[in-house]
């Protein structure tokens, strides 16, 4: 089946830098100064004028010649800025003063182990590194495994002696009187910053995300609204609505609320340094919050917490979903405690195509209203294919891949051909998710083909979870599976599960032991959302295919099986 999006056409992409496109339209230019960012925790508070005063002499610190006193970043000699920090506001100022030099930026979870930032290091080819106090010794560490000097190591939000921060860098050039660098000219392939995704297998992978692909986004994004705004006809607001952001800047979905969305209109974000469901609550009546992008895990701690009876949500009249699969009942239960948003926005994306694919209309757009269970229509500038396994397209109500094609559909894997050359086919983005379309478009989540599973809205890799494992020093296993099991907060949700074949001296240590080990090992070196929640098996021997291909259904066909039947002998 070929959809094509309901939107207006998206203009033609040009070559220009995408900060210009964010910072110099004529509703920006005229804008009177007003509150752009809040810290949630220290109340600190930072003004659109001061924030452009930043980024410009942020620019100027990172991009000046050596000789005046700045690092020389200029773009095109192969430097790329890693950043590794919660959320803060001058994460935000970082990263557009990177894009005025054109120097390319690799968002680095923030819950990363060493042995995880290793990687990711290695991965993105990170020459300098933007750290925030905390985070120092497990960054040195990481960037000694990777032979990045630890001169090259700054701090963000903070200071620690003897290191440079963002803000020393930027002291400095208004001392100085550095002359401000003019913004550099960019194509639309210019590489913009990376973002980790595992894609539709194997393990986390570096998305190269363009100047061009940004913009086609953004423009995306005015042209949604234009047309919400024809149905809804909203009245101006006296003030600059209030957005709350705890969102992980490192991640798709926040970097985009945080870092790009932000000047279309006058807006006031209150940054929460990472998810916090006792102070997201304690924070919506504190700052009046109007707008609240949310995850599906989240919105189940949410629903579920001791406070939310008590707290005044009033404030709130828009709710966004985002980063998987929200069940319409979850969203219904939401609904009940947010009584002055209409209903929850959601839609579907991945890293891999920018931000999102699509987007559920207002009742009314283009002659539509909204159905249950449906992520809506494709945004603007898109097309895609519902694709049967043998490469046929699948007829109306017909579950098949989502491809996708447009200008917001990333360049590919940075340093990984292979990977592209799997994912990215002749313009079209093969998803890995199964989808269904009606007759009038709309899009329907059906189930996650890829390997790669979600958790708490972030991607976990079995392959990842599976080398870890492998690796363990003492050689306890000689193969293993990682896959997916229920018992996850939604049905979209599934917990990591390990079945493991044990090596002679994991026999001789003995199983319980062994496993015991396996899981220290893991929990020291990964995120604890990739911990195996769901357990671990012992087997003889991992089912494969005749081709080598490990057949994680047969396996996780089993274990559910396995609890159905406990669950039934029990309540019998």
């Amino acid at each position: 089946m070929y959809l094509k999006s309901p939107f207006p056409q998206l203009p033609p992409i040009p070559d220009a830098n995408v900060h210009e496109y964010m910072f110099n339209t004529p509703e920006v230019q005229n804008l009177a100064d007003y509150t752009l960012y809040i810290d949630a925790v220290t109340g600190r508070k930072r003004s659109w004028y001061d924030f452009r005063d930043t980024v410009y002499d942020g620019a100027t610190a990172l991009g000046a010649p050596v000789s005046q006193g700045g690092l020389g970043l200029n773009g095109d000699d192969g430097d790329i800025v890693g950043i590794f920090s919660h959320n803060c506001m001058d994460y935000i100022a970082l990263v557009h003063s990177l894009l005025v030099i054109t120097t390319p930026i690799s968002l680095l979870s923030a819950y990363s182990t060493a042995f995880e930032l290793a990687q990711a290091l290695r991965t993105s080819k990170v020459t300098r590194l933007f750290v925030q106090p905390s985070f120092f010794e497990k960054a040195k560490s990481a960037a000694k495994d990777v032979g990045l000097s630890e001169d090259r190591i700054y701090i963000l939000d903070g200071h620690i002696e003897a290191k440079r921060s963002y803000q020393d860098l930027v002291d400095d050039v208004r001392r100085r009187g550095i002359p401000r660098v003019p913004v550099k000219r960019a194509t639309k392939d210019t590489l913009a910053y990376l973002v980790f995704s595992s894609g539709t297998s194997g393990l986390p992978k570096a998305v190269m995300i363009s100047h061009g692909n940004l913009w086609a986004i953004l423009v995306g994004n005015v042209m949604t609204r234009d047309e919400e705004e024809k149905i809804t006809k909203p009245t101006p607001p006296a003030s600059p609505p209030v957005w709350l952001l705890f969102l992980p800047f490192y991640h798709t979905y926040g970097v985009h609320m945080a870092c790009f969305r932000s000047f279309a209109r006058p807006m006031t974000y209150v940054v929460v340094p990472k998810w916090d469901a006792d102070l997201v609550l304690r924070s919506i009546p504190k700052f009046l919050v109007n707008v609240l992008p949310l995850i599906p895990s989240a919105i189940h701690q949410l629903v579920n917490h001791k406070l939310i009876d008590k707290t005044d949500l009033s404030s709130l009249v828009s709710v966004h979903s985002g980063a998987a699969y929200l069940p319409p009942a979850l969203s219904e239960k939401l609904k009940t405690f947010v009584k002055n948003v209409p209903h929850v926005l959601e839609g579907y994306g991945m890293s891999e195509q920018t931000l999102s694919a699509s987007r559920k209309t207002y009742p009314g757009m283009f002659g539509l209203q909204p159905k249950s269970g449906s992520v809506g229509v494709l945004v603007p500038g898109l097309e895609a294919r519902i694709v049967r396994p043998d490469g046929s397209e699948a007829k109306v109500e017909e579950p098949g891949e989502l491809w996708v094609k447009g200008g917001s559909v990333a360049l590919g894997y940075f340093g990984n051909e292979k990977a592209t050359r799997e994912t990215f086919v002749d313009g079209w983005l093969k998803t890995g998710d199964t989808f269904k379309a009606d007759q009038d478009g709309q899009l329907y989540f059906v189930d996650r083909a890829k390997d790669t599973l979600k958790v708490s809205g972030a991607q976990v890799s079995p392959t990842e979870v599976e080398d870890v494992l492998l690796a363990h020093p003492e050689g306890l296993i000689v193969d293993v599976s990682v896959a997916g099991v229920s018992g996850g907060r939604t049905s979209d949700e599934k917990n990591p599960r390990a079945w493991v074949v044990l090596s002679e001296k994991g026999k001789r240590r003995g199983a319980e032991a062994t496993l015991k080990a396996l899981d220290d090992w893991t929990r020291r070196n990964l995120s604890k959302y990739k911990w195996l929640r769901g357990g671990y098996e012992v087997v003889d021997q991992i089912p494969k295919s005749p081709t080598g291909k490990v057949l994680r259904r047969v396996l996780q066909d089993r274990y559910e099986q396995q609890l159905l039947a406990s669950s039934t002998k029990a309540k019998l």
